[in-house]
């Protein structure tokens, strides 16, 4: 029987970096699921500088962890100024909001200190993170290198510290935080009864069904 022939040099080069990359991405942990990278930064809350490490709520609250570009643009000030005014609902679900940018704590505080009737924000009921060593957001899969700011990103982190929930929106796409309250209590509510699982669009107080083939009939029938 002849030999086959041998794989051209263009082949075997195809085969190595086709190996490298399924190697590069085996090694790389999805985020949802783990431990939330932790992180320490300079923070404005309550028109005062502070510091904010991530890790000092594990046992006590889950986070709501938001990233968007740029202080003092246009999207921006209505999701940071829409969580604020919905704050006291997070607090209800035991959950603390921070929002992260690449920009400095002072420039945070000037728009602050901003009418939002003039694009600021106003007074905040939680922190801003500033990331200006762009460390955090590089850490959540956020960053855009070549831009030096951050997708809108959006993280549920439990007690435990783990990620359950993770959406990723582009640079002209706000974020709904209605949709964030109710994917919030989702979370919650299959951590306490871990026999059930949400369908689609649950809210709290509807049906839920059974992770079974058989028992989850029930909820189909139901429909």
């Amino acid at each position: 029987m002849a030999k086959p022939p041998a794989p051209s040099n263009e082949i075997r080069d195809l085969c190595v970096r086709l190996s490298s990359l399924s190697g590069s991405q085996s090694k790389e942990a999805p985020l949802v699921g783990n431990v939330a990278p932790d992180f320490e930064a300079e923070a404005v809350f309550d028109q005062e500088f502070v510091k904010i490490k991530l890790s000092e709520y594990i046992g006590k609250k889950y986070v709501v962890l938001f990233f968007y570009p740029l202080d003092f643009t246009f999207v921006c000030p209505t999701e940071i100024t829409a969580f604020s005014d919905k704050h006291a609902e997070f607090e209800k679900l035991n959950t603390e909001v921070i929002g992260v940018s690449t920009d400095s704590v002072f420039s945070h505080l000037a728009w602050i200190q901003t009418d939002r009737k003039a694009g600021g924000l106003g007074d905040l009921n939680y922190p801003l993170v500033s990331d200006l060593t762009k460390k955090i957001s590089k850490d959540f899969g956020v960053l855009i290198p070549d831009q030096g700011i951050a997708l809108r990103g959006l993280f549920i982190i439990d007690k435990e510290g783990v990620i359950q929930h993770a959406t990723i929106n582009n640079l002209a796409i706000g974020r709904s935080v209605e949709e964030t309250l109710r994917t919030l209590q989702a979370v919650q509510y299959v951590q306490e009864n871990p026999d059930e699982v949400c369908p689609a669009g649950w809210k709290p107080g509807e049906k839920t069904m059974k992770p079974d083939s058989k028992l989850s009939k029930e909820y189909f029938a139901a429909i």
